[in-house]
């Protein structure tokens, strides 16, 4: 996209893996521009008498070579791709010379016109890479880039032909519970998806963006019992699969934090499905943190443990250690744990934990029917009854409890 009455563009896209591309200057924008350049796998060498920590960086790990100095006639021989960042008037001038002798497309940080290369405003989804020059108005590229890649992750900009289906299946975490909350690879698979399973705890407004065609599978119609459910669900993945469907079991928070991801990854590899995941926000740290709640400060607690609370201690199946877990000076986490808090509380009580400890408890997390509620381990089985909290919620139980208690009556 050009808006410019004095210079008419040709858009191109290069490909600099393995070319060799020179960048004069180590400062910020320098440090900008050097990312994009490792991305499309260029051979970078950046020439300056000083970098940025982060261009530094760059070198120390072996990303792109460094020349400590300033431009010297011959830099750029054997370049592909010249970008001129350095605040020396002259040396830029020099530098652009050689690159119009040498025919090689330079871009000047200082001076556009003088340029023979501009650099968009980029961005990327999938294979599809949005590029857009605004002119000389840099903050127009990129207010428009936003604008057309937000829609295209949205859904807004996309034709069903256009999706790129692979057979296999793809563990979706879709955070917390507000859909603004799941990663942009997820909302990626999601667009390229011919069949979703899902069950309650993903966020059901992600549902409205699929395409009319996509098959959506509700995990908890499946046949009931735990046990069964979930191997009626490996069964249906699997199933839809090796049908040659593109599948992305969409659950809520993390695949892989008492989600039983991996047992669906398990049930895949068994049958010679392709699988791979795409993290999500874990409701165990994201719900803490939007209630106002650190799950770690400096001084306070170093440490924090997640823990499932889905059976009550004693249960001969629970695998947690409730009297260690009494015993810890950091931050507990408990997950699913509103129905058997009560003996949770005191089983922590009996390990060491003080009935004086805070608790949290942040029901409906990142949701608009968020609910709070500050309480003690001695405390808390009472509060819970009182203002009838119910699944899913999230329990903290430590003094950072406390610590948040404190900001808030002071805010």
């Amino acid at each position: 996209m050009v808006d410019d009455p004095d210079t008419t563009l040709y858009p191109a896209g290069l490909k600099l893996s393995g070319r060799r591309v020179v960048v004069l200057g180590g400062g910020r924008v320098a440090q900008r521009r050097i990312p994009s350049l490792l991305d499309a796998g260029a051979v970078v060498h950046v020439i300056s008498p000083a970098v940025t920590p982060v261009v530094e960086g760059y070198a120390r790990t072996g990303e792109i070579i460094w020349v400590p100095r300033g431009y010297r006639p011959g830099d750029l021989e054997g370049a592909w791709y010249v970008v001129v960042a350095t605040d020396d008037k002259v040396a830029n001038e020099a530098a652009s010379t050689e690159a119009e002798a040498l025919r090689v497309f330079c871009v000047r940080s200082d001076d556009a016109l003088a340029a023979t290369a501009w650099t968009p405003a980029v961005g990327r989804h999938g294979s599809l890479t949005v590029a857009v020059l605004g002119g000389r108005d840099p903050r127009r590229s990129v207010s428009v880039r936003d604008s057309v890649m937000t829609r295209i992750r949205d859904g807004e900009i996309a034709a069903p032909k256009d999706r790129e289906r692979r057979a296999g299946v793809v563990l979706v975490g879709a955070g917390p519970g507000d859909p603004d909350l799941i990663t942009v690879a997820g909302r990626r698979a999601l667009q390229e998806a011919d069949v979703v399973v899902t069950d309650r705890l993903a966020p059901q407004r992600l549902l409205d963006e699929l395409s009319p065609e996509v098959e959506v599978v509700d995990a908890t119609k499946l046949p009931r019992g735990r046990a069964a459910s979930q191997e009626a669900l490996n069964e249906l993945i699997v199933e839809r699969a090796l049908a040659g469907k593109s599948v992305v079991r969409l659950k809520g928070g993390d695949p892989f934090v008492f989600g039983r991801g991996f047992e669906e990854a398990l049930a895949c590899a068994r049958a010679g499905v392709a699988c791979r995941v795409v993290p999500g926000v874990t409701s165990a740290t994201s719900v803490p943190g939007l209630a106002g709640v650190p799950v770690t400060h400096r001084g306070v607690a170093h440490d924090f443990v997640v823990a499932s609370g889905h059976l009550a201690p004693g249960h001969p199946d629970s695998l947690v250690d409730w009297a260690a877990l009494g015993r810890m000076r950091g931050t507990l986490v408990l997950l699913m744990a509103i129905e058997n808090l009560e003996p949770i509380a005191a089983s922590l009580v009996a390990g060491g934990r003080s009935p004086e400890t805070a608790v949290a408890v942040v029901q409906d997390g990142s949701l608009a029917s968020e609910r709070r509620l500050f309480a003690t381990l001695g405390t808390v089985s009472e509060a819970l009854a009182e203002n009838a909290v119910h699944p899913p919620a999230v329990v903290v139980v430590g003094e950072v409890v406390e610590v948040a208690r404190r900001l808030a009556a002071t805010s």
